[in-house]
């Protein structure tokens, strides 16, 4: 039985956009699923626009996705003396032909065919011309004969049967006057050398295969399994754009997405199964087949990518959270990034992560961790601070200096019996303590909270808030 091999091939000019980075977990979890092997080919040869920055964050953000080659990587760049003798094999066996246009030959072939309401290309001036007619020591392209007649049939496992004409299709250079290969050859010299048996890619590479698959029936190779992903739209239904807003596995990354909440939601994004929402990695594996890929379009959510970000965060280990938030807290003024706050933004985890939707809004939740007195207090905070309250906060400083030890557990019990004593309701005694602790209206279990400040730390913070 023949190994399933997948592969993801993107071209480094740029970021890690959401639909290649989508196509790559597919290809992935194909694999997987069928025990075969999953590779990955860098496609460089327009060396004017591919950049070893663009390589970098492919790696980078394919690593944090979890996304592992079996195989070292493949460089396209590497490979063109073969993708030439591939070319020059298919010019020996006449199934290929020079081409000594030049380039304003070229142009005004497309535009007489404009005017004649045809499509502008090529129109075969050397396909059949005598090789003596060539102009001496002339530069010349490689072009693939392209059949005539018939049509050419695409079994596409997620389009379903799809039909061109072969008069739709042209003699398109495999081999430039330079000597390099156009991207449709080498993409499927690389292919076939790579015995890739499964292309899953976007659906906007549906006309490439077609063109492709001319190579692939004049070399005599046996075709891989294709498989075209329809496009994500953004949620209006336009192509996805800046407008839209985040497009890029890095910019996912930075505002705070997880990388198991993204793998996540772009998996449910154009797949379905059942209504299990919240997948594992071993159960995407398991689940996970071509067939369950719909033709449509998908629009991109971002409430929705918010909700699986906040269940992952709560199931996402303490520690891991603590060190991600520890580092973007470097990024925000006034906090003070030392193990002391790592402390405490450790023991707040639990109650921090339930709140929060993103890393970004879990770190802004925990900067008041690191801050110095006097807190900076938002709006709702100082209306919380009224004579009143303070007052409350003055009495309730001495019940807390003495609690011993100052576990959740005490202080909780400090804060009821004063409460009671007073005859105040626990909110209100709570809510002008949080504001005075955390500059803010809104925090995780007052108790929790203060435990994770300890004690010295939460009187300096009534005290500035009393005397400042």
């Amino acid at each position: 039985m023949t190994t399933i091999r997948t592969r993801f091939a993107p071209s480094p000019t740029g970021l890690l956009h959401i639909g290649n980075a989508r196509a790559a977990l597919f290809n992935f979890l194909f694999a997987r699923h069928h025990g075969g092997q999953f590779l990955l080919r860098i496609e460089d040869t327009d060396r004017e626009r591919s950049t070893q920055q663009a390589v970098d964050v492919i790696f980078a953000g394919l690593e944090w996705m979890g996304i592992t080659p079996d195989e070292e990587p493949v460089f396209q760049s590497t490979r063109e003396a073969r993708h030439r003798e591939v070319a020059l094999e298919l010019l020996e066996k006449g199934l290929a032909y020079k081409c000594y246009c030049t380039p304003e030959e070229l142009k005004q072939m497309r535009e007489d065919a404009t005017k004649n309401g045809l499509p502008p290309r090529y129109n075969g001036l050397w396909r059949d011309r005598d090789p003596a007619d060539a102009p001496q020591g002339a530069p010349y392209a490689i072009r693939i004969k392209a059949p005539r007649e018939g049509e050419a049939i695409i079994d596409d496992l997620v389009q379903g049967e799809v039909r061109v004409a072969n008069v739709e299709l042209d003699d398109m250079i495999i081999l430039r006057s330079d000597g390099t290969p156009t991207y449709q050859h080498a993409v499927v010299v690389d292919d076939h050398d790579m015995a890739i048996t499964h292309v899953i890619r976007g659906d906007d590479h549906l006309t490439n295969t077609f063109r492709q698959a001319m190579i692939y029936r004049a070399m005599g190779w046996d075709l891989p399994r294709f498989g075209h992903l329809p496009l994500i739209h953004g949620p209006d239904g336009a192509k996805l754009s800046k407008r839209h807003g985040a497009q890029s596995v890095v910019e996912f990354r930075d505002m705070g997405y997880l990388p198991e909440a993204l793998c996540n939601y772009l998996l449910r994004l154009g797949w379905g199964h059942g209504d299990a929402e919240i997948l594992s990695r071993e159960e995407q594996i398991k689940l996970f087949d071509i067939d369950g890929v719909g033709r449509a379009p998908s629009r991109m959510d971002y409430a929705k990518l918010d909700h699986i970000n906040a269940v992952w965060l709560r199931q996402a280990d303490d520690v891991r959270l603590s060190d991600d938030v520890m580092e973007r807290l470097k990024k925000v003024d006034g906090v003070t990034v030392d193990e002391t706050t790592r402390a405490r933004v450790l023991s707040l985890m639990p109650g921090l992560k339930e709140r929060a939707r993103t890393l970004v809004e879990l770190t802004e939740n925990a900067a008041f961790l690191g801050r110095h007195v006097p807190l900076p207090m938002n709006a709702k905070a100082e209306k919380l601070l009224t004579p009143e309250g303070r007052a409350l906060l003055g009495e309730l400083a001495r019940d807390l200096a003495v609690v011993d030890p100052f576990t959740p557990e005490n202080i909780d019990a400090a804060l009821r019996a004063f409460a009671e004593r007073g005859e105040h309701k626990l909110g209100q005694v709570a809510q002008p303590l949080r504001a005075a602790v955390t500059g803010s209206n809104s925090s995780p279990g007052i108790d929790a909270t203060l435990h994770a400040l300890g004690r010295d730390e939460t009187l300096a913070r009534i005290g500035a808030v009393l005397h400042g």
